[in-house]
């Protein structure tokens, strides 16, 4: 029996790979189909399943390719109604793999074809539980993602109560608990930094598998959700009702594009270029009005916020060792909308007389030398963040409502813009300079060591 998670922290995803006697199933797996199919390959094995835990809405998953690659059967739980081919598995029902069984356990209340998978080994042991969105190590899903639904969030989330209640926490208490996702995911709100654990230890750590009622769980699992990000309707869409073929859209984003060329995709189709150059190399030198979202930092589900329409056409300019990765991450959140990338980058540019712009950037001692407390800054930080500690004079306009609230930002002075680490202020000043903002400065460094620096200054 083998048992390999492949987790990927852009997203705080993990899919899996199970396999006995030569026969693999996999669950939940990205766009990129090719390194499920390369392990299995390699240990000789034949993909039998593609497992769904339910229609994700943070990301596009490869099931559909990886099934028209492999033959493999996409199976999903009760509920489910997609538009393509699947097999509909019944609640208990056990699919046979290997020398082991796979027990289908419908668990509704995150979405309501949630569904997860209990591993039993040959020797008839309850071995582990796959979970997709319905537990999380420290936490549970959201129930307020669910598309096109007569339930509300309250009538999910007592789903979710008993689905855990009657199907979950009634597994003994050593199978280990498989997950969904991970810390940094917006599919929850409290998850923990580890990407496993068991039934008996979650039973004991996360709040919402205490002994609680079910008007308390409601409560308590709907209590300080923030709104999902707006693409997350798009992927499930994508997820449900189909999407293009991942090696096509690699080939076709893979295109060079000249000077000319990008002007007149810049002028005919409504496109954005996007740079996904690290903050620094962004504000040394960038093309005029320029998108950044670096492609080190949570890149995927920040374009996903950002830009949040998946059908936007966008121009890479993006170093070439680093544009299959780009393109790749783009495809996992459903931007498949790529139409090329800038040949010869911002140099190139340049040569032929595109105009660029730099961003200033400072620290948090340089900061402190010019702070005051009627100064125009900009925390773009979440609110809960915010609510922890923030200094005196910031307003906070969460990066992901950054847009809508424009009419918040005071243009007729210097914008200083901070977060966390300087990631999101830069993406941040970016917005600002496409809508006009041009006057601004980013705080680049950690925010406690911005506090710390002002509070040491005012006294």
């Amino acid at each position: 029996m083998v048992i390999e998670q492949l987790y990927t922290n852009c997203l705080a995803q993990g899919a899996y790979y199970i396999e006995s006697n030569g026969e693999a199933a996999i669950i939940d797996p990205l766009r990129e189909t090719n390194q499920y199919i390369e392990l299995a390959e390699k240990r000789n094995a034949k993909i039998k399943y593609v497992l769904e835990t339910h229609f994700h809405a943070d990301f596009v998953s490869g099931h559909i390719d990886l099934a028209n690659k492999t033959g493999a059967k996409i199976v999903f739980g009760p509920n489910a109604n997609p538009k393509y081919d699947i097999y509909l598995a019944e609640d208990e029902e056990i699919l046979e793999l290997g020398d082991m069984k796979i027990k289908v356990l419908h668990t509704p209340g995150h979405t309501l074809e949630s569904t997860s998978y209990l591993l039993i080994d040959k020797e008839g042991n309850e071995q582990s539980v796959f979970t997709g969105d319905t537990l999380f190590i420290g936490d549970v899903g959201r129930p307020d993602l669910a598309q096109k639904s007569d339930l509300t969030m309250d009538d999910l989330a007592g789903m979710l109560y008993d689905s855990l209640r009657n199907k979950i926490m009634t597994l003994p208490d050593n199978v280990i608990v498989y997950p969904g996702h991970g810390a940094g995911s917006a599919c929850g709100k409290k998850m923990s930094d580890e990407t496993q654990s068991t039934i008996g230890l979650q039973k004991i750590s996360n709040y919402a598998l205490q002994d609680i009622s079910k008007e308390q769980f409601i409560s308590e699992v709907t209590d300080g959700l923030t709104t999902p990000p707006a693409y997350f309707p798009d992927n499930v869409k994508m997820n449900k009702e189909g999407y293009g073929n991942f090696d096509i859209i690699l080939s076709n984003a893979s295109t060079p594009l000249n000077y000319n060329e990008v002007q007149e995709i810049l002028k005919t189709k409504n496109a954005i270029i996007l740079d996904v150059r690290s903050p620094k190399e962004f504000a040394t030198k960038h093309i005029k009005d320029a998108l950044n979202i670096g492609l080190d930092g949570t890149f995927a589900p920040w374009v996903g916020a950002v830009i949040s329409d998946v059908n936007t056409p966008i121009i890479l300019n993006v170093d070439k060792e680093n544009l299959e990765e780009t393109i790749t991450r783009l495809a996992r959140v459903g931007f498949d909308n790529v139409l090329g990338y800038i040949d010869g980058g911002i140099e190139n540019w340049i040569i032929n007389g595109g105009e660029v712009e730099s961003q200033k950037q400072i620290n948090a001692s340089e900061f402190s030398k010019v702070y005051n407390s009627n100064m125009n800054l900009l925390d773009v930080r979440k609110a809960n963040e915010f609510n922890i500690g923030h200094l005196e004079c910031a307003v906070n306009i969460p990066l992901d409502t950054i847009k809508n609230n424009i009419h918040n930002i005071k243009k007729d002075e210097t914008v200083y813009i901070h977060c966390l680490g300087g990631y999101r202020a830069t993406i941040a000043s970016s917005i600002l300079k496409q809508m006009g903002i041009k006057d601004s400065v980013v705080i680049y460094d950690d925010f406690q060591n911005i506090y710390n620096s002002v509070t040491a200054e005012m006294v």
